[in-house]
C-alpha cells in the first residue's frame, strides 16, 4: 500500500458516500433489518455531504491507496449531548485496509486539526460492542461519559459518548 492524504472537497462527495456505505455495512450491516439499514443510509447522500464540505466548520480528511479511497475522518460541530469543543462524526477505514496504520494517521491528523481550530476538548460516540474501535479511541485518551442512543431507521443502538482532552 501507498497511502496519500488529503483534504476532501466536494469533488469527494460521492466517493465518501460510497466508502461510508460499504464501512457501515461491513461493520454493522448485519445489525439491522433491511428497511433501517436502508433508511439510515439514505440520510447520507453525496448532497448532505457537499454541504458538509462546504461549511468551515467541517474538516474532511481522506486516505487514499493508488488513487481509491480508503478511509476518512470528519470533525464537525458537537450534536452528541455532551460538552465538549468538536466531535469526531467518523473516521472509517476499508475493511481490506485495516491494521495498514491509516487509523492513527487520520486520528492523530483529527487531534491536530482540533487543536488549530482551539478546542480544548473532542467528543465521539461509539457502539457498546465495538471494542476494537473502544480500545483504538482509549489508546488516545477518550474516556466514557455516558450511554447514547444512535438511531438507524427506527432501531436505536447503545452506544457510548467518550470524550478526551487534546
Amino acid at each position: 500500500m501507498s497511502i496519500v492524504y488529503r483534504t476532501a472537497g466536494e469533488r469527494d462527495a460521492e466517493a465518501l458516500v460510497a466508502l461510508f456505505h460499504r464501512c457501515f455495512i461491513d461493520t454493522f450491516g448485519h445489525l439491522y433489518d433491511a428497511a433501517d439499514l436502508g433508511a439510515f443510509l439514505e440520510e447520507h447522500t453525496p448532497k448532505h455531504w457537499v454541504e458538509q464540505l462546504r461549511d468551515p466548520a467541517f474538516a474532511v480528511r481522506v486516505a487514499e491507496d493508488d488513487g481509491r479511497m480508503v478511509g476518512f475522518v470528519k470533525l464537525g460541530p458537537v450534536k452528541l449531548p455532551a460538552e465538549a469543543d468538536i466531535e469526531l462524526r467518523q473516521l472509517y477505514v476499508a475493511k481490506d485496509a485495516l491494521g495498514s496504520g491509516i487509523g492513527p494517521v487520520l486520528m492523530d491528523w483529527a487531534a491536530d486539526q482540533a487543536r488549530s481550530r482551539g478546542a480544548g476538548t473532542m467528543v465521539l460516540s461509539v457502539w457498546t460492542e465495538n471494542h476494537r474501535a473502544k480500545r483504538f479511541y482509549a489508546r488516545y485518551g477518550f474516556e466514557e461519559v455516558g450511554p447514547y442512543a444512535f438511531m438507524v431507521g427506527n432501531q436505536a443502538d447503545e452506544d457510548i459518548i467518550m470524550r478526551a482532552a487534546l
